[in-house]
């Protein structure tokens, strides 16, 4: 069955952290990038990191450069966000995919899984 499952959000205070967790079934993970994304209420869902297929190299969108980390276990078929300093702009269902890049313009071509819900609030 093909899957992707995201765990790991919760409550929060402004300043703590959260690891997020993203389980990918079904599916040749080790060949593509992946990423997390987040959607927050009102607005599109936006890219917020990515990691290359063998895990040497990512990238983060500003807002949560220097704050978030990906990082991926292709054994496992697992992708994790930790995120650090959460603010409260940072409250938002977080979501895991794969793809690629096409230039510089990321393709997520999984179905979507369910999220994981994260809020900063104190």
């Amino acid at each position: 069955q093909v899957q992707v499952v995201e765990s790991g959000g919760g409550l929060v205070q402004p300043g703590g952290s959260l690891r997020l967790s993203c389980a990918q079934s079904g599916f040749s993970f080790s060949n593509y990038f992946a990423s997390w994304h987040r959607q927050a209420p009102g607005n599109l869902r936006e890219l917020v990191a990515t990691i290359t297929p063998d895990g040497h190299s990512t990238n983060y969108e500003d807002f949560v450069k220097g704050r978030f980390t990906i990082s991926r276990d292709n054994a496992k078929n697992m992708v994790y966000l930790e995120m650090n300093s959460l603010k409260l702009e940072d409250t938002a269902v977080y979501y895991c995919n794969a793809g690629y890049y096409a230039g510089n313009y990321y393709t997520a071509i999984r179905d979507w899984g369910q999220g994981t819900q994260v809020t900063v609030s104190s």
